[in-house]
């Protein structure tokens, strides 16, 4: 029997608009939690090494990819990131961890 491996939800964002950016965080939290997803790093000091930095970065382990993009397609998640359309620029993927 083959092990479910977790996996990394990683966004990377430039926020153009504070007051409704903060509105899809108070919400994206308890709809990532719902689904499994813990934050590893939320907007913590980084160096960006190579390619476009983008201010703000989130890490969140999942329980696995499907829980996490499973996440992302969810009623509640969609909801918040209506808030961040607009309010951002963002990258988000998700990888399977080793």
């Amino acid at each position: 029997m083959s092990e479910t491996k977790t996996a990394l939800w990683i966004a990377h964002v430039t926020v153009t608009d504070a007051e409704a950016y903060g509105k899809y965080a108070t919400a994206a939290g308890p709809a990532i939690a719902k689904h499994g997803g813990v934050f590893l790093a939320r907007g913590g000091r980084h160096v960006q090494l190579e390619g476009n930095d983008r201010p703000r970065n989130v890490v969140a382990r999942f329980p696995s990819l499907e829980a996490a993009v499973e996440c992302y397609h969810s009623a509640e998640y969609q909801a918040a990131l209506a808030h961040a359309k607009g309010a951002s620029e963002r990258d988000l993927m998700v990888v399977e961890e080793a």
